[in-house]
């Protein structure tokens, strides 16, 4: 764990301000905290700290083919709300990974470059994991209850919650194991200047 940590610390970062703020939950605390947020779960008691709007469009669009993918292949149809509702929970409870790092930002101006180290750092530590042989699932959702894990870890309101990111040994076993969502061609997010034969024939 020491040297995921120590491979995401090199993450780039703007004017090398490295504003990430991480907490690793293992153990009786990691236990404590899923019962918390699975209980602000069940008593709707959100609060996030960045806006989840998508807007009207192609993104909104993506997100929902996100979740057919996902909720569709642990066999959950779109009319199951209480099978929907099972699936927030077992992201509640970290997939059963045993531990989660969780990625806080301090307030500096509007956010967005903080934020853009942080995902830096995310990305870093991931494929540290993967490198190493373990597995990784960033969690959004923990984001949308920031004050409960704030409350429960005695963490200030100076630092906001970005996401969490649930790690272990991956279970092969697991309809998820390696599902692919997919991404888009490289034509309809890439845009090249005088730089020929990129996007040619492979």
């Amino acid at each position: 764990m020491r040297g995921v940590l120590e491979d995401a610390q090199t993450a780039p970062s703007n004017s090398n301000t490295q504003p990430w703020n991480v907490h690793v939950v293992s153990g009786a605390a990691r236990d404590c905290l899923s019962r918390e947020l699975l209980k602000a779960f069940e008593e709707d008691r959100t609060s996030l700290d960045f806006t989840a709007d998508y807007g009207q469009g192609i993104h909104r669009d993506r997100s929902h083919e996100h979740a057919a993918i996902v909720y569709g292949t642990r066999g959950v149809a779109r009319s199951d709300q209480e099978g929907r509702r099972e699936v927030i929970r077992e992201n509640l409870r970290f997939y059963g990974a045993p531990h989660v790092a969780l990625l806080f930002m301090p307030v500096l101006g509007d956010g967005v470059r903080a934020a853009g180290d942080i995902g830096m750092y995310a990305q870093n530590f991931l494929l540290s994991l993967t490198a190493r042989g373990y597995r990784g699932i960033p969690q959004a959702v923990l984001g949308v209850y920031a004050d409960t894990v704030r409350q429960t870890l005695g963490i200030s309101e100076d630092l906001k919650l970005l996401f969490g990111i649930a790690f272990g040994t991956g279970d092969q076993t697991s309809p998820m194991y390696g599902i692919d969502v997919g991404r888009v061609p490289l034509q309809h997010s890439v845009v090249l200047h005088d730089t020929p034969g990129v996007l040619g024939p492979a």
